[in-house]
């Protein structure tokens, strides 16, 4: 398959992302009843997000600097995929068909009706896809590839490191985002801001999951502009995270503050618990800067007004261009150095 064969078929399910974004599709319903963390809100906002991205344009714009060959030994790569938001691992598996190699391809238990929707969608566009895409059913340490993309957890990137020790390998583990304030912000910033935490419940790496704040900010423009996100609360997964954590706080007598869906607690931690948000307040910028280039591996994006290392601005947190790696690891330039 040629490389302007594989940009074809990657146009074609930018088409069904739009028709499933605009339309609908029967794979929402499925996807939902298969993990009711996967909403129809939560899935078209994603389905949205990919038909932006591909377009002509926009793929043209990511790749023409790479100068990407027609593959003539393509290698086989292993892809196991996150299943923390709808659709996670698509990106690798982009990248993968894009550099001209073929993927092996591990799906999480917790995303496998919409991977496996996109999969078939390019083997109906071209059968040739057929034999650049498998899905392996057993154990993928079992099987052969020649070098693997794992994400998971830090203590499944562990056993990663082991398995694949052999492999030339990009391997993912936990991050988190962050957001920076001025206390100038409008409430139109901070409903902004309000989408970069809760967007997919907050499940994704570039979720926001702790704010710094200027010292003496009241958290009353927070609370107030996060309201577009007070259902939430009827969410079943979400409730029993929501009323979990309260409890365990409240038994602890740790000090927090609550506003029915989302709780708020003053902490150093960068990595706050499912509907919960931790908050810190600093004194001087270039202190605050100094500190989050010391966490740089634990962070996957900055969202500010301000001028960070890997820095974003409000409301773009979870809508990455294609050149907004996870870990700031190229993917592309990994895989065509093999």
């Amino acid at each position: 398959m040629t490389y302007q064969q594989t940009i074809e078929g990657l146009l074609h399910t930018g088409l069904i992302f739009k028709q499933a974004y605009e339309k609908s599709s029967s794979k929402i319903v499925d996807a939902y009843l298969y993990n009711n963390w996967f909403t129809e809100e939560s899935q078209r906002k994603i389905f949205e997000a990919w038909s932006i991205l591909l377009t002509k344009e926009k793929l043209d714009e990511w790749l023409i600097p790479y100068g990407i060959p027609n593959q003539s030994k393509p290698k086989t790569i292993a892809i196991i995929m996150a299943g923390n938001i709808p659709l996670v691992g698509m990106h690798d598996l982009f990248c993968v068909l894009i550099s001209g190699h073929n993927a092996l391809v591990k799906l999480s238990s917790d995303d496998k009706v919409l991977p496996m929707w996109i999969i078939q969608e390019l083997i109906k566009f071209n059968p040739e896809f057929k034999e650049r895409i498998k899905v392996a059913d057993d154990q993928i340490n079992k099987m052969h590839f020649d070098a693997v993309i794992a994400t998971g957890s830090n203590n499944s990137n562990r056993y990663f490191e082991y398995y694949f020790r052999n492999y030339p390998q990009i391997l993912r583990q936990n991050r988190t985002s962050v957001a920076v304030l001025t206390g100038d912000e409008k409430p139109d910033d901070i409903k902004l801001l309000a989408d970069d935490i809760f967007m997919h419940f907050g499940l994704g790496c570039r979720n926001v999951s702790k704010l710094y704040l200027p010292n003496g900010m009241a958290l009353d423009i927070l609370f107030e502009n996060f309201m577009g996100y007070a259902d939430f609360i009827n969410h079943n997964k979400y409730v029993n995270n929501y009323n979990y954590h309260k409890a365990i706080w409240l038994m602890n007598q740790d000090k927090f503050y609550d506003n029915n869906f989302i709780l708020l607690k003053e902490d150093e931690g960068l990595h706050s618990p499912l509907a919960s948000l931790y908050f810190e307040y600093y004194d001087e910028i270039d202190v605050l800067k100094s500190r989050l280039d010391e966490q740089e591996k634990e962070i996957q994006c900055v969202v500010s007004k301000l001028n960070f290392n890997h820095s974003v601005p409000f409301g773009k947190a979870q809508r990455p261009e294609w050149n907004d790696y996870a870990d700031r690891i190229d993917t592309i330039a990994f895989l065509l150095a093999l």
